[in-house]
């Protein structure tokens, strides 16, 4: 792999996760029925024909995604919008409110090492987060409190697996 490398526990994957499948860089199209509202063509877009671009910077402000965050009482589990794996588990470290400034701050939900599922997340050498089955999620923008993964809502808006 050339290129960057991320600190443990960053888990690095290569190119070959990316490669052409079925639907763009996946094996499938993205779920039906997101959650929060989001934009199913956006999504598919996004997700499978796409190694890049993002949705709009504070899109998941547009969304019934900072609404429901604000009235959870714990942990939200963001899903592959593609598989329905699990890929981010927050707020974890810090609160609720910590995770939305943060996020809202940036333009898009942002996850930091302890939120990440890396059973099914990779960082490729160039910082592109993707999930291990090809789906785009965002990128590793690395700052001062460490690795930050700017991610998708629409990338990760997906239902669980079975449901």
């Amino acid at each position: 792999m050339s290129g960057k490398s991320f600190p443990s526990p960053c888990v690095m994957g290569d190119e070959s996760i990316m490669s052409p499948k079925a639907h763009g860089t996946s094996s499938k199209p993205v779920q039906d029925n997101l959650r929060w509202g989001c934009d199913q063509k956006t999504a598919d877009r996004i997700c499978n024909f796409n190694r890049h671009y993002a949705e709009h910077s504070g899109y998941f402000s547009t969304t019934a995604f900072v609404k429901d965050a604000k009235a959870s009482s714990g942990e939200i589990t963001f899903y592959d919008s593609n598989t329905g794996k699990p890929l981010y588990v927050a707020p974890r470290g810090r609160t609720m409110e910590e995770f939305l400034e943060e996020s809202l701050a940036h333009g898009w939900p942002s996850f930091r090492d302890e939120e990440v599922v890396w059973e099914n997340v990779r960082c490729l050498p160039d910082g592109e987060a993707v999930s291990i089955d090809g789906t785009h999620l965002g990128h590793n923008l690395p700052d001062s409190k460490g690795s930050r993964y700017c991610i998708n809502l629409v990338s990760v808006a997906g239902r669980p697996e079975g449901e």
